[in-house]
């Protein structure tokens, strides 16, 4: 008979990884299905602060130190015509229990993290996709085939969904619902020349605000950066331009963007992605987990994604953990696990939406140095979900500024070009 597991994870990135390897160090038994073989390139490579307490719980810590990633003190926000701009400083904000991130070639950063799970005792099988699941009496069956294409079939008393914006347990289902308005594409590559900023700004992810669109620049060594533009979808299409020329044509229209680009060569031919923010109707099911983009994908404005794929999957693990020793707990666990889940998206569900809007720029870039309001928004902007109160009334409070703002112009107003 073929080997049940206590957990089986769909997906080998950082929230598989993070939750294989918690449940592994825990004694149990626990398998990976990862479609791709490592290291593959992927974006999403500007971290958190709060990811290091990850890290340190996992005991991958040192790895990623050793690894000689970037260091991140902070991020940037700047309008494209250069009128305005704010940085944040990490351990400037007096909410702050974490100071600084990396900055990842996620090539590297997953590959990392995957070998750390499978050296913690979870089997790893790469080159393996899984096709669909389904759930029994005694569990969950998954039908996965290897590169070589012979279908087999694996055996789980629960599984964890980290197959990112696959999204396969969630496609399945039909559960896949995607945000009405934000429907992006992000238009991207690497480059070697890109003007960063001296001392310890060097590192600093860098946001650049156009009036519809907005760029990235994440710093990932002296020599490599990673640069990409986000914008509608539909105004993409409406272009009629090759991707490479469609960003060249942006950043001309930037002054921001032009003078950090200047000296720019391209080390990678310029990629696409979409499937921009959507979230499913559920996350989990019957002896089912979804983690990170499994759950939800979100704009990536505010570099949360890693974070929140291994904060969930933190979370996951604990709850297959503690079902797994006592059956009665799994179902609290469920809807406790859907809670925190729900509640760590919506901070930036609400940023997000909020970014595109000419208030919320207006409030952002021209902090209120009142009630600590810049100092709690840079909390959470850097992973702070544990404040309590003292950072929720300060939060409403900002949003509440940037609706009033709206209307009757508090700030002065701003030219977002």
């Amino acid at each position: 008979m073929a080997p049940i597991y206590d957990a089986a994870v769909i997906g080998g990135g950082p929230g598989g990884s993070c939750a294989a390897g918690f449940l592994a160090r825990a004694g149990r038994r626990v398998l990976v299905l990862e479609r791709e073989r490592f290291p593959r390139f992927r974006i999403g490579e500007s971290l958190l602060p709060y990811n290091r307490r990850i890290f340190e719980e996992l005991g991958v810590l040192p790895k990623l130190e050793a690894a000689g990633f970037m260091r991140k003190l902070g991020a940037q926000f700047h309008l494209a015509n250069g009128s305005r701009g704010t940085a944040f400083v990490v351990r400037d904000g007096v909410f702050n229990r974490e100071t600084e991130a990396f900055q990842v070639e996620r090539a590297r950063f997953d590959e990392v993290l995957l070998r750390h799970a499978e050296s913690c005792g979870a089997e790893v099988r790469e080159g393996w996709t899984v096709s669909r699941f389904s759930m029994d009496p005694e569990g969950v069956l998954l039908e996965a085939a290897p590169e070589s294409g012979e279908r087999e079939r694996f055996r789980a008393r629960w599984l964890i969904d980290a197959s990112g914006r696959a999204n396969l347990t969630g496609n399945q289902e039909g559960l896949r619902r995607p945000h009405p308005r934000l429907q992006k594409i992000a238009v991207f590559s690497h480059f070697a020349g890109v003007r960063l900023d001296e001392g310890t700004a060097a590192g600093d992810t860098i946001i650049v605000r156009q009036a519809a669109n907005w760029f990235w620049i994440i710093p990932l060594g002296p020599e490599r950066v990673s640069v990409g533009l986000v914008m509608d979808r539909r105004d993409f299409q409406r272009a009629g331009l090759a991707p490479n020329e469609l960003f060249e044509r942006e950043v001309r229209a930037s002054k921001v963007m032009r003078a950090r680009m200047e000296h720019a060569r391209w080390l990678m031919p310029v990629q696409t992605t979409t499937d921009f923010s959507y979230r499913n109707e559920r996350i989990t099911g019957d002896r089912l987990l979804r983690v990170g983009d499994a759950a939800g994908f979100m704009d990536p404005i505010f570099s949360a994604g890693v974070y929140l794929a291994m904060l969930s999957a933190r979370w996951a693990a604990g709850v297959v953990d503690d079902a797994l020793r006592d059956a009665a707990r799994a179902a609290p666990g469920r809807r406790a696990y859907e809670r925190k889940v729900l509640g760590a998206m919506s901070f930036y569900w609400e940023m997000v939406e909020a970014f595109y809007t000419g208030s919320f720029m207006e409030v952002f870039l021209q902090p209120v140095h009142r009630f600590h309001l810049p100092a709690a928004v840079n909390a959470v902007l850097a992973g702070e979900l544990e404040g309590g109160w003292a950072l929720r009334w300060r939060l409403r409070l900002f949003f509440w500024i940037v609706k009033l703002q709206t209307r009757f112009a508090l700030l002065p107003r701003l030219q977002v070009t």
